[in-house]
């Protein structure tokens, strides 16, 4: 696999598990052997202090802050750093200040990620962390990557921040001539025994993208946290035992079907 696939996880709905979904991918596709950078576009650095890049996160410049501003200015591969499963591009606590300044520089706003991700290197999958927003960062994502998975929740708020999502992305699309792909939905923190919401709500994502991209469902585990509290995904050698990784390897195994 020569060309690199960049993956936008996206949903502008918060606490629908995008950050935790990025590092267990992230983690899947590097235990089947690809070479993985998973980028922090979220300001509120969740992905990038999660493992364990809390130095990073808090770093003088130049950070994926400045690149963002002046991305001709700035090699993306000298930023990304090493974790034991898989490259990091971390984010920046300045990245608060990003969206106002990018809204003000009038200057390709939304294009900014896609400058810097053309000169990524040594790479089989990109994962992009998105914040929980419709802003320019976000639209950034978007477009950068063109392939998206978003994560949700079984419960009925979904159904609006999907529309708002998928809405923007049609705004997206059309002003810029582009197209951008679903390749997959996530149910995150999945409950069992399932109550009546849950299972309607299931069923609602199942109906609606039949045919458009897989649904996949993650369910709550314990052993999903812990990984992340010890710096890692559940793909970590030392993580413990989990019946949520066959779930991660199935989505990874689509992903890279796509990429052939």
């Amino acid at each position: 696999m020569s060309e690199i696939q960049t993956i936008g996880i996206t949903n502008q709905k918060g606490g629908v598990a995008k950050s935790t979904n990025t590092i267990n991918l992230a983690g899947a596709l590097a235990y089947r052997g690809n070479r993985v950078l998973a980028a922090d576009l979220d300001p509120q650095g969740y992905l990038t202090n999660k493992l364990n890049l809390r130095d990073a996160y808090k770093a003088d410049p130049p950070s994926l802050f400045d690149a963002m501003k002046e991305p001709t200015e700035h090699d993306v591969n000298d930023l990304a750093v090493e974790h034991a499963e898989f490259d990091v591009l971390p984010g920046n606590i300045d990245m608060f200040r990003l969206e106002q300044d990018l809204i003000a520089s009038g200057w390709r706003p939304r294009e900014r990620l896609q400058m810097l991700f053309d000169d990524l290197e040594g790479y089989d999958f990109v994962l992009v962390d998105a914040p929980p927003s419709l802003g320019p960062i976000n639209d950034n994502v978007l477009l950068a990557c063109g392939d998206i998975i978003v994560p949700v929740e079984a419960e009925d708020t979904s159904i609006l921040a999907l529309d708002h999502l998928l809405t923007q992305i049609e705004t997206l699309e059309k002003r810029y001539e582009v197209t951008v792909s679903e390749r997959g939905v996530i149910i995150s923190n999945v409950n069992y025994p399932l109550d009546n919401e849950q299972r309607e709500m299931i069923q609602w994502f199942e109906d609606t993208f039949d045919n458009r991209c897989p649904v996949y469902e993650v369910r709550h585990r314990a052993a999903i946290k812990r990984a992340m509290n010890a710096g890692g995904s559940i793909f970590a050698p030392d993580a413990e035992e989990c019946d949520m990784i066959e779930v991660y390897d199935r989505i990874a195994a689509d992903l890279e079907e796509n990429h052939e």
